[in-house]
């Protein structure tokens, strides 16, 4: 597999219909360490796995954000939820992810989680409290 086959190719246009430049970058950058690495996680990740047509975008973007909470991949987290509100997830959404994983992740993980989401909504300016939450600083 390399940047010229077909899988790669395959996986870099999935990509970026995922991410902005922004984040084919943050994979890009592992090619100065090992090239081989990057094509395989784009070819394969991107170009086999996620391009598979049994569950839709939506279904995948929960897994992984899931899986990678699970897992305590906290440094995946930014790029995968850039990815998620760009899938048409809202902030609401992502955080009840979240929330769900803290049940069966632990508390931590969960709360680590919510601390990264919670910089990134704040980078685009979203809100991820609810009208019927309590709002910080209200009574």
């Amino acid at each position: 597999m390399n940047r010229d086959g077909d899988a790669y190719q395959k996986g870099l246009a999935k990509l970026r219909t995922m991410t902005d430049d922004q984040g084919v970058q943050m994979i890009e950058n592992y090619r100065n360490i090992s090239p081989r690495f990057v094509d395989m996680m784009v070819g394969y990740g991107f170009g086999e796995v996620y391009d598979r047509d049994v569950l839709d975008q939506q279904q995948r973007t929960l897994i992984t954000l899931s899986s990678l909470i699970s897992q305590g991949a906290f440094e995946q987290l930014p790029f995968h939820i850039r990815a998620a509100l760009k899938a048409g997830f809202s902030a609401e959404e992502i955080v009840e992810v979240m929330l769900q994983c803290s049940a069966y992740a632990g508390f931590p993980k969960a709360a680590t989680a919510i601390r990264i989401a919670g910089e990134i909504f704040e980078e685009k300016g979203i809100s991820a409290v609810r009208d019927d939450e309590e709002k910080p600083g209200s009574p």
